[in-house]
């Protein structure tokens, strides 16, 4: 045998992951799952607020969503459970008609969120230009700052204290050492302080009684028939759509931060799976959490499943078996956490004076307006969608003046030669029919598109108009120089279209 042949333990070793070969990717990973579960919890309890719920259903929904989503989900280290959009979406229905109506609309939210993945709608994320990512990031470290407020207002004076130490701790701390997360350091510390001196403050507990025992299977209490479909079906695609904007913004914020590439298309079906779980042991339903991603990926430095699984095990373990010492964590060690977050979160570069000197006006409309949208709508797709809209619109006005048209007459006076030069769409077709000298000019007009491309049928529509008057004053026009896929186009749709004669 040679000498250089691998033994079967060192094959075994090369086909671990990283971090159970590594010991340190392992506590990182551990120590990451451990905060994020800490900081899970009142999250939970309030998104479970506003849908009109029991507590217990939506940290079973953190619960299941995070631990499927570690196993099936397309971006590592990105954490998926019960979240305010989700809530926002589904209230009216529990309002309405109850709980297991809700149940069912989160089971036929992650059937859409499947049936969008296969039909590959992550790839329309190729659309969402970098000003509103931008703008995303932005409005998102705003809304985790505001969601902090109502916990800083009418509070015990202790309060202030506890969050300005929290996060002199969450900043000084990694200066000592990196070792244990510092936002963990800041929770146990100011929860030991407040136990120890008997501190009356908000506590975990004073949110909603933690869940004693683990979600049980089952089918929602609803009856099925066509009219439970028809209720229950627009507010569980309206749930399975910005629960799965969210997702892809969030994997593709967690890509530009960790330097790595993640399946969007995986991502979209496993949101779907992680909600059909989670519907069937009961859970609100969910979707990427991207405050408690940047707790896991930017500030603990997790980059596996790992983290993922156990921010979901430790968030049922700690409400089970530690649940009377999670219920007396003060609200305003979590405050400072989230609050560190928001602002690692904010791209302060980007609102920085040299930085906004130099970007194009339009881009900075367009992050303003994704900010605005957000914030004034609390709702991350709306703001998406928006400064989305507003970045084509943009663009399409930028494009259509691209457009030019310049005329040669030959010596003879017999033909005009028009160059046509640039992208010829509905924008700036418009304009195309208007550049042309349909009186002067004489008998013969050549186009020479060879400088031009016909993107769409406004385009062809225009040139037909153009054939058309000079055809009324006797002049025949011939059109040369298209590219290949302009040609095809044309091809098809010349004198087919109604109104362009």
């Amino acid at each position: 045998m040679s000498s250089t042949a691998a033994t079967p333990a060192a094959r075994l070793r090369g086909l671990k992951p990283d971090w159970l070969n590594d010991p340190k990717i392992w506590r990182t990973e551990v120590l990451a799952g451990l905060v994020v579960a800490l900081a899970l919890i009142p999250e939970a309890i309030s998104f479970s607020i506003i849908a009109g719920i029991d507590p217990a259903v939506g940290l079973f929904a953190s619960f299941t969503m995070a631990v499927t989503i570690s196993v099936v989900g397309g971006r590592r280290a990105m954490i998926s459970a019960a979240t305010g959009a989700v809530a926002l979406v589904i209230a009216p229905l529990n309002r309405e008609h109850g709980l297991g109506y809700l149940v069912a609309a989160v089971i036929l939210a992650g059937v859409f969120q499947i049936a969008l993945g296969a039909l590959g709608v992550a790839k329309l994320m190729r659309f969402v230009p970098r000003s509103v990512m931008v703008g995303f990031v932005n409005a998102l470290a705003i809304l985790i700052f505001m969601a902090q407020v109502p916990e800083m207002h009418d509070v015990p004076w202790p309060v202030y204290p506890l969050i300005i130490g929290g996060l002199a701790l969450m900043v000084l701390f990694p200066k000592i050492t990196k070792v244990i997360p510092a936002p963990l350091v800041s929770i146990v510390i100011l929860t030991a302080i407040t136990v120890a001196a008997g501190i009356a403050v908000p506590t975990v507990g004073d949110k909603g009684e933690l869940p004693s025992s683990l979600p049980v299977p089952g089918l929602p209490d609803v009856p099925f028939t066509l009219d439970t479909l028809t209720i229950v079906a627009p507010y569980a695609l309206a749930m399975a759509l910005v629960g799965l904007m969210e997702s892809l913004m969030t994997a593709k914020l967690v890509d530009d931060i960790t330097d790595t590439h993640s399946s969007k298309t995986r991502e979209s079906i496993g949101q779907g799976l992680a909600n059909i779980v989670t519907g069937f042991f009961g859970g609100m339903g969910g979707c990427a959490m991207i405050g408690q991603t940047m707790i896991n990926v930017k500030v603990s430095g997790a980059r596996t499943r790992v983290s993922t699984f156990l921010a979901g095990a430790f968030l049922m373990v700690l409400c089970i078996v530690f649940g009377p010492i999670v219920s007396d964590i003060p609200m305003a060690a979590l405050v400072a956490v989230m609050v560190m977050v928001s602002f690692a979160t904010f791209d302060w570069h980007s609102v920085a004076p040299r930085t906004l000197r130099r970007m194009p006006a339009g881009e900075i409309t367009v992050m303003v307006v994704t900010v605005a949208c957000v914030v004034a709508t609390d709702n991350l797709a709306i703001g998406v969608v928006a400064g989305s809209v507003t970045a084509m619109v943009i663009f399409a006005k930028r494009v259509a003046h691209l457009a030019r048209v310049a005329a040669v007459t030959d010596p003879d006076h017999t033909t005009v030669v028009y160059s046509v030069t640039g992208e010829l769409f509905f924008a700036s077709s418009n304009d195309l029919v208007t550049q042309f000298n349909y009186t002067g000019d004489p008998d013969k007009v050549v186009i020479d598109l060879s400088a031009a491309h016909i993107w769409d049928a406004s385009s062809v529509a225009a040139l037909d108009a153009i054939e058309t008057k000079y055809k009324q004053r006797g002049k025949t026009v011939e059109i040369i120089g298209l590219n290949n896929p302009s040609a095809d186009l044309h091809g098809k749709l010349t004198g087919e279209l109604a109104g362009s004669h």
